[in-house]
């Protein structure tokens, strides 16, 4: 069974009581009877028994007495699968539910291959590198190694963290090396020559939470792969590949797009757990009428109910923002309502430094935080089990990512409670109404394409850089690879020599200027009076959220930036809430690269391609809370252009004539169908709306028509246009449902409104859009992909309230 966690505080019953079990119908009875009528839908998530087999043979003896001196006495069915498979040599994947158990499948071989390999008389013995997306897991699973004290196993994190003499002991000594792709793609491959004696003996490769590698991440994770392949074949290594993710659509096609070759997947979870109970909840009316409250708002009130019930509980919020927001509105209730408790509740989120980050895991654990609000920095595996209660604010952008945010409540022997937030958004609107696409479906297929342009051929340069690439590395690298390669010799990049390599012709370093997780280059936030650095932000999110005069929260204090340079990658800020908030304003405009598919449906033209998406952010407008606009400020930020992949429909000026939308009101109706398919997109795609964009257009000048595009808001595309191309009959479908069910009378955020339109939601027209929508579906096939319905998680559901 999985390692014991240590526990935050005993939840109570809803009156508080110490030490009764947590009961989520109870708590969830009590916070519905306080807000009626929001409480739209219940789902219970039925126990599932243990499966539970005995020890492997092959287990070294000192990793089984560090397993039993634990409590382990046993294994579930799941973890010794895929056991077994990597110590057979066999790539695997083993993809089961959240807490159950997937580090000690692979553990297991590390470990005892590790141990092994210190009775041998000469050599290092084995080795294993183990990859993961953050930091923080990296570190939760170096503690889980060292806790079992196993004689003469050396294990160690490899971050930037790393000082350089540490560096160059777990280069010589360490057999375990816990680290991320990044040091692997800056660090490792590059000096692959001082990793020579680790490489030689390189047994296992662990990936974990492999469900995170999706779009260009992913792609940039196959190419690493591939790379880190074919140096271990330079030093006469062949490791076995052992892949962990979160419940995914087949996982083994997912991991072999991964590391290039046939992976065995593990999926019968064999782990107990305790039944949930999950809920859809619907925010009510703002008293004006204008609009439903945001999930924020409404999550950090049911945070306050359940802190105050002593129920240990995480928030999960879309953006660093809103954790900010949530978190703050929460104290601040909690300083009204019971002082004692507004030191419990804290946030959590990414651009955080290091050392915030480990002392909030560690105040979770040990129960002295009750609420935590986060983003899903929080999801990935950081060892937080023992909670009571999962509040999403929110959709996360996947049943995935849905799933697994559930999934971190659950304390052992008790039942759990997660509630769906809807944000007044189109797909949270669509979800609290059809339930069925929650709780009656497969979680998702994660998206990835190896070949990628953007992405590979940066990587072939830094393979080149680091081996001279041959003939016989073009099967490893993909059909696309020859190509690239002589475009980069024509760009000077590379050389080629008789001998049929390609060689690195440059003196500086590839990977200067690649960054696998396509954000591109990191901008830090310096408070000015002392030059101290307060977070981090990606250099495309700095032109929206930090630019010049941008208001920025921080752990709950908030400052103003005063200047943005993007040249020395700095946002330098001062503390002060001025009262007001700000909001960027931008102008978009895209040219049709070329069509890759194309299909007509009568009158209606569906593409699918590549596109070029110019983008500046012009300007940024001042809020004060009430939403009233004191004022719009220009801006001088330079325009970026996106090369990237797109679907878009065209229809001809008499198509829309026909079904009664004058000329004058087409920009409104297809910029109000562009919001709402883009808001409906992550339904049928492994997208966040925050991943994709969108444009349109009365009459454009590639296809001379009426144009709607949906973007992947990153280089060269990452595979959800595609999808939204694949199942446009289903995508449209739900899209226009929202909109006709959406109660508003001009369209509001459930529907049309988008939070990121840089043209401040104007202009849009509702009705127009829904006849546009009408036709469009009626011409559109309905599904395209012949997916099974099934109800992956299983489980009962009543409905609760009204339907919408």
């Amino acid at each position: 069974m999985s390692i014991p966690n240590p526990t935050g505080p005993v939840a109570g019953a809803p009156d508080g009581g110490p030490g009764a079990a947590f009961d989520p119908v109870a708590v969830l009875d009590a916070l519905a009877a306080a807000q009626p009528g929001r409480l739209r839908h219940v789902h219970e998530v039925p126990a599932r028994e243990a499966s539970l087999t005995p020890w492997p043979q092959w287990v070294h003896p000192s990793v089984y007495a560090a397993c039993t001196g634990a409590g382990i006495t046993s294994l579930w069915s799941h973890q010794r699968e895929v056991a077994d498979l990597a110590w057979s040599g066999r790539h695997a994947v083993v993809s089961t539910g959240t807490a159950s158990g997937k580090s000690l499948g692979y553990l297991l071989p590390v470990l005892s291959a590790v141990s092994d390999g210190l009775e041998a008389p000469t050599g290092r013995g084995a080795t294993a590198l183990y990859l993961s997306p953050t930091k923080a897991l990296a570190a939760d699973q170096l503690a889980r190694i060292e806790s079992w004290a196993l004689p003469g196993v050396r294990a160690a994190t490899y971050d930037g963290d790393t000082p350089t003499d540490e560096r160059r002991w777990i280069r010589d000594h360490a057999q375990v090396v816990l680290t991320n792709p990044d040091l692997v793609h800056h660090s490792l491959l590059p000096g692959h020559e001082r990793w020579a004696p680790f490489l030689r003996a390189l047994r296992y490769v662990v990936i974990d939470e492999c469900h995170v590698y999706r779009g260009v991440f992913g792609s940039h994770l196959a190419a690493l792969l591939r790379r880190l392949r074919r140096v271990c074949a330079r030093y006469g290594a062949a490791p076995t590949f052992v892949l962990a993710s979160a419940t995914v659509r087949d996982p083994g096609a997912h991991a072999e797009r991964l590391v290039g070759m046939p992976v065995t997947a593990v999926t019968r979870d064999g782990s107990p757990r305790e039944a949930m109970t999950f809920a859809l909840w619907e925010p009510g009316e703002l008293p004006d009428g204008s609009g439903r409250r945001s999930a924020t708002s409404e999550a950090a009130d049911l945070l306050v109910e359940l802190v105050e019930r002593r129920v240990q509980s995480v928030a999960f919020a879309r953006s660093r923002a809103g954790v900010e927001a949530l978190a703050t509105s929460a104290r601040r209730a909690l300083r009204e309502v019971s002082p004692a408790l507004e030191a419990s509740v804290a946030a959590y989120r990414g651009g955080y430094l290091p050392e915030e980050r480990r002392a909030l895991e560690h105040s979770l654990r040990t129960g002295e935080i009750v609420g935590l609000a986060a983003t899903n920095a929080l999801e990935l595996g950081v060892d937080v089990t023992g909670l009571d209660a999962v509040l999403l604010a929110g959709w996360p952008g996947t049943r995935a990512s849905l799933w697994q945010q559930a999934g971190r409540a659950g304390r052992a022997g008790t039942r759990s409670l997660a509630v769906f937030v809807a944000a007044d958004d189109p797909l949270d609107t669509y979800v609290v109404g059809h339930p069925e696409v929650v709780f009656g479906q497969p979680v998702e297929a994660a998206v990835l394409d190896p070949g990628n342009p953007y992405v590979l051929g940066p990587h072939l340069a830094a393979a080149a850089a680091e081996l001279p690439v041959r003939e016989d590395d073009l099967e490893l690298f993909g059909p696309g690879s020859r190509g690239l390669l002589d475009a980069l010799v024509a760009q000077g990049i590379l050389r080629r020599r008789p001998n049929g390599g390609w060689y690195w012709a440059r003196s500086d370093r590839p990977g200067d200027h690649l960054s696998l997780r396509g954000i591109g280059e990191v901008i830090g936030i310096v408070e000015r009076s002392t030059g101290r650095v307060l977070g981090t932000i990606d250099e495309a999110s700095a032109h929206t959220q930090v630019h010049t005069g941008a208001v920025h929260v921080h752990q709950g204090e908030t400052w103003v930036v005063t200047e943005l340079d993007l040249e020395s990658a700095t946002a330098t800020a001062v503390r002060g809430d001025p009262g007001w908030s700000t909001f960027a304003q931008s102008v978009s405009a895209f040219d049709i690269v070329g069509a890759q598919r194309s299909r007509r449906f009568g009158e209606v033209e569906l593409s699918f391609g590549s596109v070029k998406v110019h983008t500046q952010v012009t300007s940024f407008l001042r809020r004060l809370p009430g939403g009233e606009v004191l004022g719009t400020h220009p801006l001088d930020l330079p325009p970026r252009t996106l090369a990237t992949k797109a679907v878009w429909w065209t229809v001809p000026e008499q198509w829309l004539t026909d079904i009664g939308v004058a000329e004058a009101d087409v920009p409104g109706a297809l910029h109000a169908a562009e919001h709402a398919a883009i808001g409906m997109l992550p339904l049928v795609a492994t997208a966040d709306r925050w991943d994709i964009g969108g444009v349109s257009t009365a009459l454009h000048p590639d296809t001379g028509l009426p144009t709607v595009m949906v973007y992947d808001g990153h280089p060269g595309g990452a595979g959800f246009a595609e999808r939204g191309y694949e199942r446009i009959g289903e995508w449209l479908s739900a899209t226009l449902d929202t909109v006709r069910r959406c109660r508003c009378d001009d369209g509001c955020p459930a529907c049309v409104q988008s939070p990121k339109c840089g043209n401040g939601n104007e202009p849009l027209d509702k009705h127009a859009a829904a006849a546009v929508l009408h036709r469009l579906v009626t011409q559109l096939p309905r599904s395209e992909d012949g997916a099974a319905r099934g109800a992956e998680h299983g489980g009962e559901s009543r409905e609760t309230g009204e339907v919408a």
